[in-house]
């Protein structure tokens, strides 16, 4: 597995499909590089500024694909990456996948990819776009499939943002990307229901919530138990465990608070 950024790659020329807030992130970040892009959207005004950069601006996907041996996809889905590809001749190029999707979806794009000629490399980005061409943010892309397409255009992928590799299977980026994701959507989710608990009871917003985010971070190490890392012992018994959670709904409904993030998590501390 690498985890890295490699710097002045050489101007390796690429195609890019979809504009979006991270597409034209990506795409600002290998123009600035020097690398000539081609770059496609369904709705053609979002590419004025990336032309004005130097991008060439096709007409169609199908075009787009035919400019470059290497063909990155940031679209909205997976439906979205196969209609865009319906009518592209995609013989002997090299498809990167950034488009999130599901792993039993990665892996049918791949196989529908190959038989169509091409090597197919699948990511999962871990990054939010004003993290992108910021090394510093300490963003990452996910990337499962072809390892010679990974090494062959490991450069030029790690110029937006680092790299990690995490196997040959065309589903483990998509598996590692939204395990992530649902981890963080639940801490949000819980950020949120602690604010609504003290939202109306006149405690100072601002400084509840540099108090949730310092809990959280001191309690984030522990979180690698679920994942097969060290337990540590915990001195909380069954009981207490119990009495706790039920406190928490107790509150959560004298405070007018929806419980039903509480009532799926119940017990979910026990064993930490």
């Amino acid at each position: 597995m690498s985890d890295n950024t490699v710097g002045s790659p050489s101007p390796t020329p690429l195609t890019l499909l979809g504009l979006g807030a991270m597409g034209t992130a990506l795409a600002r970040t290998w123009l600035a590089a020097g690398h000539p892009l081609t770059v496609w959207n369904r709705s053609p005004g979002k590419s004025a500024e990336l032309a004005a950069a130097g991008a060439r601006v096709a007409a169609t996907a199908a075009e787009a694909v035919a400019a470059s041996p290497l063909v990155v996809a940031c679209l909205l889905d997976d439906a979205s990456v196969r209609a865009a590809l319906a009518e592209a001749d995609l013989s002997g190029k090299d498809l990167v996948d950034l488009t999130t999707s599901t792993p039993g979806e990665s892996r049918t794009r791949a196989a529908w990819a190959n038989e169509r000629g091409a090597r197919f490399l699948d990511g999962g980005i871990m990054a939010v776009p004003p993290m992108i061409g910021v090394p510093e943010a300490g963003g990452y892309v996910f990337y499962s499939g072809s390892r010679e397409v990974f090494d062959a255009r490991r450069e030029v992928l790690a110029v937006p943002v680092a790299t990690r590799y995490v196997g040959a299977d065309p589903g483990f980026a998509a598996l590692h990307d939204v395990a992530l994701l649902s981890a963080m959507t639940a801490m949000f989710a819980g950020a949120r229901h602690a604010a609504a608990l003290v939202a109306d009871a006149g405690i100072d917003q601002k400084a509840f919530g540099t108090l949730v985010a310092d809990w959280l971070a001191a309690m984030a190490p522990a979180t690698a138990a679920y994942a097969g890392g060290p337990v540590p012992e915990d001195p909380t018994s069954a009981a207490v465990a119990e009495a706790g959670d039920a406190t928490l709904l107790r509150t959560a409904r004298e405070q007018g608070v929806d419980t039903a993030l509480l009532i799926a998590s119940a017990g979910s501390m026990n064993g930490i």
